[in-house]
């Protein structure tokens, strides 16, 4: 029997390997897995070595604080892909982590093939990079055209197969009245899936809810969580006692209120790519710690945070980073949206010329087949 072993390092990775190895598992049912993942790899029946949250850390200062307890999980994953044997190993995203394990595994057996998922942004950042890849990285899984010159620059096989979360298939209609009550108009929003990104996130986004309330009487607000931090969310929307707020955690209704939202007020990351493919108009939210922000800022060599507005060279989106993410300037950006239909209509129509470049409507099949081919 063939073995693949997935590595991911947070939860959207998570996710994204979950919609390869589905389709992986519809073509082949003759193989063994094993993983580091989450809730999604483990709702297909695949366990995983440890709690994914062990090795979730977010920016330079999370990293510098844990590098030891970094480095020995590093080693400690690398030892269990080795004992497993796996043909092999497909790691996905969180770059930093993950290629740091196949780079070790790759040279203690060179005869596990390692195909990662989410090529790391050397667009965005340290393009130098690329050249290192190319000692233990036997295929690279391009989401993104534009992707491919740096990879063949460097004699590095590559496909481009699209974003599996920009795939279009029909699911059954979830019936969300008993949620959502009284037919009120719903606004998504995302503040991250991260316990950093939430501590940061959440108390903004409670006065921005607040302040919306003093203006509307018709809008509900559900919050996108995680199911490891729903309770979490929960437990702050009650504190507050904001009766028009929900959290949610399962990925199919989140999917329904999302395609039934009037807006999305998000953090920057992959989710934006949902939320343009549901033609929900939106704007992008981010905040960290002062430093990680200062390290970032003299790296990175792109305008933009998200990869709309990057792919644009223009904010299609409006992006509110930093000193600018505040909940007086979500009011204003959400409601300068709401009161302008044309203004929203235009967003959309920009955004999806830009991602039809993203869509093949079969990534996760090319991802799968990719793996298929080299067992």
């Amino acid at each position: 029997m063939k073995k693949i072993f997935i590595l991911t390092g947070e939860p959207s990775g998570d996710k994204l390997a979950t919609t390869v190895i589905s389709k992986l598992k519809q073509s082949n049912s003759d193989i063994e897995y094993s993983c580091v993942g989450g809730e999604h790899l483990n709702s297909l029946g695949i366990k995983s070595i440890y709690d994914l949250k062990e090795v979730t850390y977010i920016g330079f200062t999370s990293v510098l604080l844990n590098i030891f307890k970094i480095k020995k999980k590093i080693n400690e994953t690398v030892e269990k892909i080795i004992e497993f044997k796996p043909d092999i190993l497909f790691s996905v995203d969180s770059p930093d982590f993950t290629l740091r394990v196949a780079e070790k595994v790759k040279k203690i057996n060179p005869n596990i093939k390692t195909i990662h998922f989410v090529a790391p942004q050397v667009w965005v950042w340290r393009e130098g990079r690329v050249k290192k890849f190319k000692s233990f990285l036997d295929h690279v899984l391009l989401l993104f055209p534009f992707e491919k010159k740096y990879f063949e620059k460097e004699n590095i096989q590559s496909t481009f197969t699209g974003h599996p979360l920009l795939e279009n298939e029909e699911k059954s209609k979830i019936d969300i009245s008993q949620i959502i009550k009284d037919h009120k108009k719903i606004i998504s929003v995302f503040p991250g899936s991260r316990l950093s990104e939430l501590n940061i996130h959440l108390p903004i986004l409670i006065d921005f809810v607040k302040m919306m309330n003093k203006k509307y009487n018709d809008i509900f607000f559900v919050f996108h969580s995680t199911s490891e931090f729903n309770k979490l969310t929960q437990d702050k929307l009650i504190k507050e006692n904001l009766k028009n707020c929900g959290s949610i955690s399962d990925e199919k209704i989140k999917s329904e209120i999302l395609k039934s939202s009037i807006f999305a007020v998000s953090k920057s990351g992959t989710i934006s790519l949902e939320i343009c493919n549901a033609k929900v108009p939106s704007i992008i939210i981010y905040k960290m710690n002062f430093i990680n922000f200062l390290f970032i800022k003299m790296l990175v060599k792109v305008k933009y945070a998200n990869i709309i507005n990057i792919a644009a060279d223009d904010e299609v989106i409006p992006e509110l980073i930093q000193s600018n993410c505040n909940s007086k300037n979500i009011f204003d950006k959400v409601t300068t949206y709401l009161n302008d239909n044309e203004l929203k209509q235009n967003q959309i129509k920009k955004y999806q010329k830009i991602i039809s470049d993203f869509k093949t409507n079969k990534s996760s099949k090319i991802a799968a087949s990719v793996l298929t081919n080299s067992l």
